[in-house]
C-alpha cells in the first residue's frame, strides 16, 4: 500500500534538521513521495536542496499569504528563476487568508500576489498548492477569472463546504485532506468528502502542523519534540518512532504545539476511509494514483521514471 503526502513542509525550521530520519521512517511506513512546499524566498533554497538529495521529494515554490509582506521587490523574478533551474517543481504554497493571522495582511495585496502565482502555474503547466482560510468566495472568484486549470489546483487541507466542491472541481481543483479534517463535525466532513469526485481526492499531512486527533499510541512521534515531556518522548523510541506501551491506552489531551510526523498520514487515511465507508486500501490506491497523475508533468521525476504516462489533457 503506497501513499503520497500531497502537501507538507519538511524544510520547516522546527524539523529541518530531522528531515533525513523523518523521510526514512516515512518511506519505511509506505509513503513513496512528499510534496514539500516552500512559503517564502527565504526557504526555497532548502526545498530545492532537499529535492536534489531525496528522489521522494517533489519541490514546490511559492509565497504563502502570511509571508506576502516579506517578499522582496524581485520576488517574482526570483520565483521564475527557481522554476527554470528546477524543472521538477510545482507551485506552492500560495493562497488567500482572512483568518486571525491573515487579517493583519492587506487582502488586496494577497489577491494580487496569489493571482500572479496562479497565472504562472498555468503558464508553466504545473499544479499549484493553495492555502485558503475563510476566503473561499474570493478564491472562487480568482479561479474563475484566471482558470480553468487543466494541470490542477490543490486545495490543501480543504475545509470548505460540500456545495462549493462541484464548481471548484470543474475549474480543475483537487481536494487534499489533512489532520485538520478531524476538527470538523463528522456529519459535515462526511457530506463534504462524499461530494468530492474520487479522481480529485488527495491525502496530506501539512507536517509539522495539522497533527491528527488521535491517541498518542496511534501516532508517530517527532524525536526531540520540545512540546513532549521526557516520559512521552521516550515512548517514541520504538521502531519508526511510533509510540507504544502505556500510550496505547486512552491518552490525555496532546499539547497544542505537538509536532506532526509525515508518517501520520496513515491516521488521516483511516479517518477518510471511515467517512467514505471504503477500505483503507481503496482510499490509499485512489489518492496515490491521483497524486501521481497530478505531479507527472513535463520535467517531473515521476514522469521521467515512467510512473504515469497517460495524464489526461
Amino acid at each position: 500500500m503506497k501513499l503520497f503526502d500531497a502537501h507538507c513542509h519538511l524544510q520547516d525550521p522546527r524539523i529541518y534538521s530531522l528531515a533525513p530520519q523523518l523521510i526514512r521512517s516515512s518511506l519505511d511506513s509506505g509513503i513513496a513521495h512528499f510534496a514539500v512546499n516552500g512559503v517564502s524566498e527565504k526557504d526555497w533554497h532548502l526545498v530545492k536542496q532537499m529535492s536534489e538529495s531525496y528522489p521522494s521529494v517533489v519541490p514546490c515554490f511559492g509565497v504563502h499569504p502570511w509571508f506576502v509582506p516579506e517578499r522582496t521587490t524581485s520576488w517574482f523574478t526570483n520565483l521564475r528563476q527557481y522554476f527554470e533551474s528546477t524543472p521538477t517543481a510545482a507551485v506552492g504554497e500560495i493562497g488567500l487568508d482572512k483568518g486571525s493571522h491573515g487579517k493583519q495582511i492587506d487582502f488586496d495585496v494577497q489577491v494580487e500576489v496569489f493571482k500572479k502565482q496562479l497565472e504562472l502555474a498555468k503558464e508553466l503547466k504545473r499544479p499549484a498548492s493553495v492555502h485558503c482560510v475563510r476566503a473561499f468566495g474570493d478564491l472562487l472568484d480568482v479561479m474563475k477569472s484566471t482558470g480553468p486549470f487543466p494541470d490542477g489546483v490543490i486545495l490543501h487541507s480543504y475545509l470548505g463546504s460540500a456545495e462549493m466542491v462541484p464548481e471548484l472541481a470543474r475549474l480543475g481543483a483537487y481536494f487534499s485532506f489533512s489532520g485538520f479534517l478531524m476538527s470538523m463535525k463528522s456529519q459535515k466532513a462526511k457530506k463534504m468528502l462524499k461530494a468530492v469526485p474520487f479522481d480529485r481526492i488527495l491525502l496530506e499531512t501539512d507536517a509539522p502542523d495539522a497533527l491528527p486527533k488521535s491517541n498518542l499510541g496511534d501516532l508517530f512521534l517527532v524525536e526531540g519534540d520540545p512540546s513532549l515531556s521526557p516520559e512521552l518522548q521516550a515512548l517514541g523510541e520504538s521502531p519508526h518512532s511510533r509510540a507504544r506501551s502505556e500510550a496505547d491506552k486512552e491518552a490525555p489531551e496532546l499539547p497544542k504545539e505537538m509536532l506532526n510526523h509525515p508518517a501520520n498520514i496513515h491516521n488521516i487515511l483511516t479517518f477518510v476511509a471511515s467517512l467514505l465507508e471504503m477500505s483503507t486500501e481503496e482510499v490509499a490506491e485512489l489518492s496515490y494514483s491521483n497524486a501521481i497523475r497530478l505531479f507527472s508533468y513535463q520535467g517531473s521525476k515521476l514522469l521521467e521514471e515512467g510512473a504515469v504516462l497517460d495524464k489526461p489533457v
